[in-house]
């Protein structure tokens, strides 16, 4: 069957929870996306926002702080927020396969170390407590006089599995980043047998259906093909309208093309512009680049009939405090409307304070209307 771009839109909305507002608690709802992007540290206050009517900010550092949902290094070696039970999965599943990338900025610091040595020691000076990572960092350069501790430190965070409980992470929450053992955190070990089939499937119930490809530029990990040619007897296949193979789960339909799709706002580095190798089902090409203009930000976005339609920013302080709006194209009238009424909602979530406002910036691009 050929899935048409727009089919393949609706249902990527559909199952981020982007269409319809999603009434779960919100480790449910990170549970179904597997894992949250979390890099920016308001980002998944924001994201969770989108997706979840009535969300406050609260909702999600009570999951924090009660442990239903945690921080720490996952997908691609960045951070996100998942939940417990799917960190103790997911974790040693991307740590055994991604092995040492990640440490390249700090070879030179690490030069002749024992990393399986160093990681032994951070590990004992972690039991039983949370540590700042400058304390880490003090401590371990205490055992290796001459290093770069902080480049100890990094490097002891990737051969573990370290979560950063609250307050790190919380809103607005900036400074120091804590750490603390995985297992000890969780009260639980980590799994010793992740499989890429559950990684698979809990994927294409957030993102697919999706290529080999997509699977992997998700997850940062690579190599994944054969894996997923052993599952294919499990799986439904679709083609694209490029004649690509897409794979997804048997049980999951696909959703109507012509389903409206509401405006909605989302934070830098969201989940559904960073989650397939071909993006075009959420962003062009052509605006792609406007919205990934380097290898470390992507923007925050807002979407239109489905789709990436601008960016958007916070302005701080003084009398231009508030949200900036810039559309990629002029919009009609109606659709103006629209995205301003949503960005007044985003705008009373960020909690910027008494003045603050939206300011509609000239679009990037002077094309078709939307």
């Amino acid at each position: 069957m050929t899935v048409s771009l727009r089919q393949l839109n609706r249902t990527y909305l559909r199952r981020q929870s982007l269409l319809d507002p999603d009434p779960r608690p919100v480790d449910e709802v990170v549970a179904h996306l597997v894992a949250l992007q979390a890099q920016e540290v308001d980002a998944p206050y924001v994201g969770l926002w989108a997706r979840i009517p009535g969300f406050r900010h609260e909702h999600l550092t009570d999951a924090l702080n009660d442990r239903r949902v945690v921080r720490g290094g996952l997908l691609r070696g960045t951070q996100h927020i998942t939940t417990g039970a799917d960190y103790a999965w997911l974790r040693p599943l991307v740590k055994e396969r991604m092995g040492r990338v990640g440490l390249s900025p700090f070879a030179k610091q690490t030069a002749g170390l024992d990393l399986a040595e160093l990681a032994g020691a951070a590990r004992e000076i972690l039991a039983g407590q949370v540590l700042t990572r400058p304390a880490l960092a003090k401590r371990l350069g205490e055992r290796y006089p001459g290093r770069d501790a902080m480049a100890l430190a990094w490097a002891a965070q990737h051969q573990l599995s370290l979560l950063h409980p609250p307050p790190s992470g919380t809103w607005r929450r900036r400074g120091h980043v804590s750490c603390v053992l995985a297992e000890e955190w969780l009260g639980r070990p980590l799994s010793d047998k992740p499989t890429v089939r559950e990684l698979m499937w809990r994927y294409l119930a957030a993102c697919g259906p999706a290529t080999v490809a997509d699977l992997q530029i998700w997850s940062g990990l690579r190599k994944l093909r054969d894996e997923v040619e052993e599952l294919r007897p499990e799986l439904t296949v679709h083609r694209d309208e490029r004649g690509r193979e897409l794979f997804d789960r048997p049980d999951l339909a696909l959703a109507d093309p012509d389903e409206p799709a509401p405006v909605r706002f989302l934070p830098e580095f969201d989940n559904l512009v960073l989650s397939h190798e071909d993006r075009t089902r959420i962003v062009s090409d052509e605006d792609r680049a406007l919205v990934c203009p380097g290898y470390s930000m992507v923007h925050p976005t807002f979407l239109v009939d489905g789709f990436v339609a601008g960016i958007w920013a916070v302005e701080p302080g003084g009398d231009a405090a508030g949200v900036r709006v810039t559309p990629f194209r002029p919009l009609s009238d109606e659709t103006t409307g629209e995205v301003l009424a949503e960005a007044g909602r985003l705008l009373e979530f960020l909690q910027l304070g008494d003045g603050a406002g939206v300011r509609l910036e000239r679009p990037v691009r002077n094309l078709h209307r939307v």
